[in-house]
């Protein structure tokens, strides 16, 4: 079970719990520029300003006091080892304080969000904390004593962890009490969305994340470089994307960069070289540094759909996976003289039949599987299973250290069209939209309002 970093766990998401944000085809593009940008501001900043003293709002101590309630170091440490167990990250000490800064920040928002669900007589039961703590323990695979275990060697802790059960489901509860029940769509605004989106039918839309930073002339080659490392690292599996996308100037950080989907018509928002990027980039890919007006970004293509349309990988597909495996001590010339070997007779299958006799002159292992949707296979292979008739076979992969295997495919159950969602589906959709726009503004507000101390 992964974790993103963006909101630091969204653990109530793993327990099966807590809202769902929907993504509307006729959704608006988040913003992609620097959140600090002085133009799309109201205030009266100048621009050859002078800095008077040495104040840093980088640098605090991991201890606040937030309307009198107090976050210690201990639990930004203990929530740090969470997020690095969960993502299986091995940080420097420089991005572990990083982290740590970020995780400060969102125990401050935890701590809002409770003081003001509480204010508003939402509260959450010890017993409610302990069921859902033991839901996320079983997503893990693991008993509730075990799991507490496996949270104290990760230098975390169970009320840590349930900290953040506490924050998500008492902010969950309030909004449904308080603000669902203000929130309504009109019966003309669902029409003009299903307008919309039947006349959109067959167009192209991409799931995009992005990650902004901003570079004058001075910074222009150290930002690159900097985005050229975390592509580097993102692409070697070493952090996750979402990791990075805390470090993005634009406004999507606090959702891991995630732009949502993009409609072929809603790209002409983007900055141009971003948009022409999409437009090229095949799924699971990731480009950059890609200059933008004030910076640089990267940008990740998450997934592309056509509207209303059947997306080909979601066909489930019937194969036979034939692996042959290497001996630990042989030569890199008889692994490439075995996997030419390999390679030819996997070119003489015809339909999956053949399959015992190859695997029974390559000593190689057969294994079956029919119902694999393509898009649930790297994307490597997906655009070669797109092509493949039935019968026919891809080509050898993998190394000589996990051994080369290929892919036969015996059958292919199509996907039908995609239909008009409901009014019903619609109207959801629509409203929790709005929940969540409310909710956003309802923690701006707090954070405004709140007394902070940093110690």
């Amino acid at each position: 079970m992964s974790i993103k970093v963006a909101r630091f766990g969204r653990i109530m998401a793993l327990a099966g719990t807590g809202l769902a944000a929907v993504a509307m085809t006729a959704s608006s593009i988040a913003q992609t520029v620097g959140d600090d940008s002085t133009p799309q501001t109201s205030l009266d900043i100048p621009n050859n300003l002078q800095i008077f003293g040495k104040v840093d709002p980088n640098v605090r101590k991991a201890t606040a006091i937030v309307n009198d309630s107090v976050i210690t170091g201990t639990d930004v440490d203990q929530r740090v080892g969470l997020i690095m167990a969960a993502n299986q990250l091995n940080l420097s000490a420089e991005d572990k304080e990083r982290l740590k800064l970020q995780v400060l920040r969102s125990l401050i928002d935890e701590t809002l969000q409770i003081q003001d669900a509480k204010a508003n007589d939402v509260s959450i039961t010890q017993e409610e904390i302990n069921q859902a703590f033991n839901r996320v323990a079983g997503n893990f695979g693991k008993s509730p004593a075990d799991f507490r275990a496996y949270l104290r060697q990760s230098g975390s802790s169970d009320r840590s962890l349930k900290r953040q059960i506490e924050a998500e489901l008492a902010w969950s509860r309030y909004l449904r009490r308080k603000v669902e029940p203000q929130v309504n769509v009109g019966d003309e605004e669902i029409k003009i969305i299903m307008d919309r989106m039947t006349k959109s039918k067959g167009s192209e839309e991409y799931h995009l994340k992005e990650i902004y930073l901003s570079a004058g002339p001075d910074r222009a080659q150290q930002v690159f470089d900097q985005e050229k490392q975390m592509i580097a690292e993102i692409q070697k599996g070493t952090k996750p994307f979402e990791y990075y996308a805390q470090y993005s100037e634009a406004t999507t950080r606090s959702t891991g960069g995630d732009l949502d989907w993009v409609s072929a018509s809603q790209l002409g928002a983007l900055p141009q070289s971003l948009a022409e990027a999409a437009r090229e980039m095949s799924v699971g890919q990731i480009a950059g540094p890609i200059e933008v007006p004030g910076g640089f970004s990267i940008l990740y293509l998450v997934d592309k759909r056509k509207v209303l349309e059947a997306d080909p990988r979601d066909a489930k597909l019937s194969l036979k996976q034939i692996s042959v495996k290497f001996a630990p001590n042989l030569t890199q010339a008889d692994a490439n003289a075995r996997v030419a070997l390999f390679a030819k007779e996997i070119q003489g299958i015809h339909g999956c039949g053949g399959v015992a006799t190859v695997a029974s002159t390559m000593g190689a292992d057969v294994v079956d599987n029919d119902a694999v949707k393509i898009r649930d296979l790297p994307p490597q292979l997906q655009e070669i299973l797109l092509k493949l008739q039935v019968g026919e076979s891809t080509p050898p992969f993998g190394s000589q250290k996990d051994g080369v295997r290929a892919l036969v495919l015996c059958g292919r159950d199509d996907p039908k069209d995609s239909s008009l969602p409901g009014i019903d589906q619609i109207r959801n959709q629509m409203e929790q939209q709005r929940v969540n726009r409310r909710a956003q503004q309802m923690l701006r507000d707090l954070r405004r309002d709140a007394v902070i101390e940093y110690r």
